[in-house]
């Protein structure tokens, strides 16, 4: 076969095995796996690196509004820059709906921001505002264009659905074959506790550390996975933060739920420790949930390494550390007014490469696992997240022995700091191909803005997981009724 381009005499990784062997790509596509490829109008030389699949990046919020009317410091084009440096070949942003919003109006908004993307890209619908042509017209339009998952929320009062809500959108997800994401927190327990802070005078940022309990989250996760299963519909859980929650997920899933689960770089590296840094410095560290204790951290890279969770996303959350972000609401705002959120695009996975393979904590397929393969599986990226015959030539080369320590200019976004300033890391991506043409080579941006194209996304794949129905459902129990 005649090749565009041969990778050669690379150390491949998949999800499932590691072997030595050469990639022929034909057509932006891998045509081709073998010990041994001759020919190809350019060669690739991998020189014993790593190769993998480029990462999939399922949970960034990129040129997006919050709640409260902060707009994230990345666009698609920094961001994807930023995310391509960080060994990712695409990226699945949020696109939000606020209050008031059809959902045709949310798509047009961020189809005009994604063109600038360098990687493929899709979105993450978020629905704040479930009305009845959202509902029945609106979120089946989306899945007919290929956006197959959805992201409802359980705290913060502009975003909260409630219990009610929730279900009405896991009954179209379920109609449809979409899954849908949650941020579970337990928005009165997280209140309340406000409310006690701020009554003592209780507001620095290390105080964010106490107000959203981990009995919060506890709870939120339990309730979202029992609300999933009345409905009979996928969930994703995002974010989890605590060894309570990952107990529940690990249980409910081996128990035949319907659950998915991520956690993120920032749980594992960092601590509440790190919001009680002098002045206002712990504001850098503000993102929901809280940072925990090390006792959190030893207890989720258990749940990494026993497959509790799909993925490890990096939630990157980009907000400047100055009037444009972090204090849009002044220079000493009280914690809950300080903008939500950290970066991490461009970290997720080098943190992951030398804290979990390098240090022995994960194998390198389990690295794959974590950073491609399951984001694919999981949100219906059937081209994406392997290195197989007819797949995208999405594929990133590592140097397993680089050691770096961390700079804020390493990041290539549009931050003025990064949270894993100063961490020494082994191990670096330095070529990122994306539909086989390079993005990163040797460590240097080749791609042109604008490049990334959008991806439609397959229904989420259930076989083989058997439908949750309580008597309620059961024809045969419920007088013969038909409810589903």
């Amino acid at each position: 076969m005649d090749f565009d381009t041969v990778i050669h005499s690379g150390r491949i990784a998949t999800a499932e095995d590691v072997f030595t062997g050469d990639i022929g790509i034909k057509d932006g596509r891998i045509a081709a796996l073998g010990e041994k490829l001759s020919g190809g109008a350019e060669r690739i030389d991998a020189g014993g690196r790593i190769v993998v699949p480029g990462g999939i990046e399922a949970h960034a919020h990129i040129a997006q509004e919050s709640s409260a009317g902060v707009m994230s410091a990345d666009d698609y084009y920094s961001g994807s820059v930023s995310a391509a440096f960080g060994g990712n070949s695409a990226f699945i942003p949020f696109a939000a709906q606020h209050r008031g919003q059809s959902i045709d109006e949310v798509l047009d908004t961020y189809d005009a921001r994604g063109q600038r993307s360098v990687l493929d890209y899709s979105y993450h619908l978020i629905i704040s505002d479930p009305s009845e042509q959202v509902l029945a017209e609106g979120l089946p339009q989306a899945f007919a264009r290929g956006i197959t998952s959805f992201k409802v929320f359980m705290t913060y009062d502009l975003m909260n659905i409630g219990d009610e809500g929730m279900l009405d959108i896991l009954e179209v997800a379920r109609a449809h074959g979409a899954i849908t994401m949650v941020h579970a927190e337990n928005n009165a327990m997280v209140k309340w506790m406000n409310r006690k802070l701020a009554d003592r005078g209780l507001t620095a940022p290390r105080y964010h550390a106490l107000s959203r309990p981990e009995l919060a989250e506890a709870e939120a996760i339990h309730r979202a996975i029992q609300l999933a299963k009345l409905a009979d519909a996928p969930i994703f859980i995002v974010h989890v933060s605590t060894e309570a929650g990952a107990d529940i997920v690990r249980r409910e899933k081996f128990a035949g739920a319907k659950v998915f689960s991520e956690t993120c770089p920032q749980y594992l590296a960092l601590t509440r420790d790190d919001l009680d840094r002098p002045g206002m410095e712990g504001a850098k560290f503000v993102c929901s949930p809280p940072l925990r204790g090390p006792e959190t951290q030893a207890a989720l890279w258990h749940h990494m390494a026993q497959g509790t969770f799909e993925s490890l996303s990096s939630d990157h959350a980009p907000y400047r550390f100055d009037e444009t972000g972090k204090f849009l609401n002044g220079a000493d705002a009280p914690y809950p007014k300080i903008a939500n959120g950290m970066p991490g695009i461009a970290m997720r996975l080098p943190y992951l490469f030398s804290e979990g393979v390098m240090a022995g904590r994960i194998t390198l397929e389990r690295f794959v696992a974590l950073s491609s393969t399951n984001a694919a599986k999981t949100f219906g990226c059937t081209t994406k997240g392997r290195i197989a015959p007819g797949m995208d030539a999405d594929i990133a080369i590592w140097n397993p022995e680089a050691e770096w320590t961390v700079t804020q200019a390493d990041q290539h976004d549009n931050m003025d700091y990064t949270p894993f300033e100063g961490m020494r890391i082994t191990g670096r991506p330095e070529t990122v191909l994306s539909r086989g043409a390079a993005v990163i080579r040797d460590g240097e941006l080749q791609a042109t803005e604008g490049q990334g194209r959008f991806f439609a996304r397959a229904p989420v794949d259930m076989s083989g997981i058997p439908a949750v129905s309580g008597p309620e459902f059961d024809r045969a129990c419920n007088f013969d009724t038909e409810l589903r």
